[in-house]
């Protein structure tokens, strides 16, 4: 990569803290969707995915910022590039192992909410399919309050 100025470090810096503390934000908000997702307060998450996708798209400017900054030194975005700019920054390159584990971290939060609504659909796909079932072969109670099957017996109307 070539050498690149004190603005190019220091504004790569910035978008690194801002990143860090997005995805800081981001995880905040993975948390409490699977804490809603465990308790099963659906009626809840539609607001909180309404803020979980506004902070993706922030994070994703901050990603794409920081591929435009780099392309126009003619280098691309790569971990080994990001350390090479920052390197008189100690602080900064904290900064970036916390983006690079906040993000791994994000990554597998999600992943689990995404099971925990896989489980929850199939589950009520489950349901539904016995309600369905048991819709199309109601059972007949008689005067004793015992079920006697359906079918098989006289229709209305026949001797």
């Amino acid at each position: 990569m070539a050498t690149v100025d004190q603005t190019f470090v220091h504004r790569l810096a910035v978008l690194i803290g801002e990143e860090r503390d997005g995805l800081q934000k981001f995880i905040a908000l993975l948390q409490q969707e699977e804490a809603l997702l465990i308790a099963g307060k659906i009626d809840t998450l539609t607001t909180l995915a309404e803020e979980k996708t506004a902070l993706y798209r922030a994070l994703q400017r901050l990603s794409d910022d920081r591929t435009v900054m780099f392309a126009r030194v003619g280098a691309r975005v790569s971990n080994e590039n990001i350390r090479l700019a920052l390197g008189s920054l100690p602080d900064a390159l904290t900064s970036w192992d916390e983006v690079i584990a906040l993000a791994t971290e994000a990554k597998e939060r999600n992943r689990v909410n995404g099971q925990l609504i896989r489980d929850r659909l199939q589950n009520n796909q489950q349901a539904l399919t016995t309600l369905l079932s048991a819709a199309e072969h109601p059972q007949i109670y008689g005067q004793d309050g015992q079920s006697r099957p359906t079918g098989g017996g006289r229709h209305l109307g026949s001797a």
